[in-house]
């Protein structure tokens, strides 16, 4: 047996507004009824392919911005160990302070 808020549920419609704000940023906001919503900030309600086409970009960028941060990491543990190495640390323990793993030699044989 349902719920009264089950009840409620299937009596009103529910409307999913698409939201792209001034500051690029995306959201969705649901609402009863049909009125469009009104934003707590600015930006307009746009066509749901409009909304998934900026979500996309904003999740591209994401992935760009993670790449890069990464690459840095890299570059910055890699320069750590190659300095503990010239100041004659052993490899293995500069690997272990700088975070750096360098690759290993294919074994031969």
């Amino acid at each position: 047996m349902p719920t009264p808020l089950e009840d409620l549920a299937h009596a009103v419609p529910l409307s999913t507004h698409f939201v792209i704000y001034e500051d690029g940023t995306t959201g969705l906001i649901g609402t009863t009824g049909e009125e469009p919503p009104r934003l707590s900030r600015p930006g307009r309600i746009v066509p749901e392919e409009r909304y998934r086409g900026r979500l996309a970009e904003l999740e591209a960028e994401h992935a760009e911005h993670i790449a890069q941060l990464q690459a840095e990491d890299l570059a910055r543990t890699r320069g750590d160990y190659e300095a503990l190495i010239a100041a004659g640390v052993p490899a293995a323990t500069a690997s272990r302070l700088s975070g750096y793993a360098p690759l290993e030699p294919a074994a031969e044989g």
